[in-house]
């Protein structure tokens, strides 16, 4: 695997790391600083709609000015979110660290096309294994965030939270360093693709296109309001941040060290299978929760619910780049992460009223269903994708 991948993988480290960071703060900070029980979740919910609104011009942005240009400017704007966290969070102000996070939101839009870029700077061969290593930089991320979330507790003494985001601005500025080292491939430009660009309706009501974003979405959504929530209901089941921080820590190794092997599994089973697999295990995950509220309860639902995200959102983003041509590539990816994440936005806003109204157990069981909708999307249209499969 080329230096670039890597570089890239590391920078991808760095920012699930801060994600890893945000996640174990942000429902807390809500705790302390929210107006209303029903508002615990808006910081992260606002980091969610910023990342939303990012998708698009990220894609567009970066077609113009080239990828690494354009990480340049989500670190940038990822800083200056920190920092207006951290002065929100010295005067105590929750709107101002809503827009904060809302700033983190959008930086965070950018990076999530670190995926893309490492399949851009490799041959079509090593594809799969180059999306696996950009996201196996979330194994460093879960072993750090956490500890760096606990011990960054310490570091001032006027806030318990505020040292977390000056290790979140560090985290950026490391990001931005080794940036400087990565060299991106030329990129072809419209005018020298021979291929016509279609529609982006056409693009999108593929078969293959609607499977690859119906699971992006519901792994995504799914895994992101479970593991919202479930730092605050343990808490309220009486467990202290040290013990929901190491759980996780766990579900962040379930995220992203199958990454290692997932692209053999997916070599032996299929794309397909491999999407049902990981929903069966969101599925496991879900039945933990509703059988228990130990710390073992806990633990071992969201690590099989991170293991499942993998499962289904590395599938998904493998086959989603294999339903546009490279003239298309741009609105394609813009269209992708749009949806993928505007559900992930709508799963974040709802998570505090969801857990606050409904109860801990009710929130899993609504799940249900959603998992189960995915895998009938994945068996409706499972001849054509195959058949697409195939002929590509």
């Amino acid at each position: 695997m080329n230096i670039t991948v890597i570089l890239l993988s590391l920078c991808q480290a760095l920012l699930t790391t801060g994600n890893v960071l945000l996640i174990s703060v942000n429902a807390l900070i809500g705790q302390q600083l929210a107006p209303s029980p029903g508002l615990i979740t808006l910081p992260v919910a606002m980091q969610f709609v910023g990342l939303m609104c990012a998708t698009i011009p990220a894609s567009l942005v970066m077609a113009r000015i080239g990828r690494k240009n354009g990480f340049y400017l989500g670190n940038s704007v990822g800083i200056l979110g920190a920092l207006c966290c951290i002065f929100a969070l010295q005067q105590g102000q929750f709107m101002l660290f809503c827009s904060g996070t809302f700033l983190l939101g959008i930086g965070i839009g950018f990076g999530t096309l670190y995926r893309f870029a490492a399949i851009e700077a490799c041959p079509d061969e090593q594809k799969s294994r180059a999306i696996s290593l950009v996201m196996a930089g979330g194994v460093i991320a879960a072993v750090l965030g956490p500890n760096l979330a606990i011990s960054s507790r310490s570091w001032l003494d006027d806030s318990v939270f505020t040292g977390a985001f000056i290790g979140l601005l560090l985290l950026y500025v490391i990001a931005l360093i080794l940036l400087s080292f990565v060299r991106m491939p030329t990129p072809v430009t419209t005018s020298q693709v021979q291929e016509d660009a279609r529609p982006i309706t056409q693009i999108i009501l593929q078969p293959v296109f609607i499977v690859a974003v119906t699971i992006a979405m519901v792994s995504y959504a799914v895994m992101n309001l479970i593991m919202t929530v479930t730092p605050v209901a343990m808490a309220r089941c009486g467990f202290d941040f040290s013990t929901s921080a190491w759980v996780i820590e766990w579900h962040v190794l379930g995220m992203f060290l199958p990454s290692f092997v997932t692209p053999r599994i997916i070599a032996r089973l299929g794309l397909l299978p491999v999407m049902v697999l990981g929903a069966l295990l969101m599925l496991l995950c879900i039945a933990c929760n509703l059988h228990g509220v130990s710390q073992w309860h806990f633990w071992a639902a969201l690590a099989l619910l991170g293991v499942g995200w993998n499962f289904m959102f590395i599938s998904a983003t493998q086959l989603v780049t294999s339903a546009y041509r490279s003239a298309e590539k741009a609105k394609s990816q813009a269209a992708n992460e749009f949806l993928v994440f505007g559900m992930v936005t709508v799963s974040a806003f709802s998570s505090g009223w969801l857990e606050s109204t409904l109860g801990w157990q009710m929130l899993n069981t609504l799940m249900i269903p959603v998992l189960i909708w995915a895998v009938l999307v994945i068996f409706v249209y499972r001849k054509p994708v195959v058949h697409h499969l195939q002929r590509g």
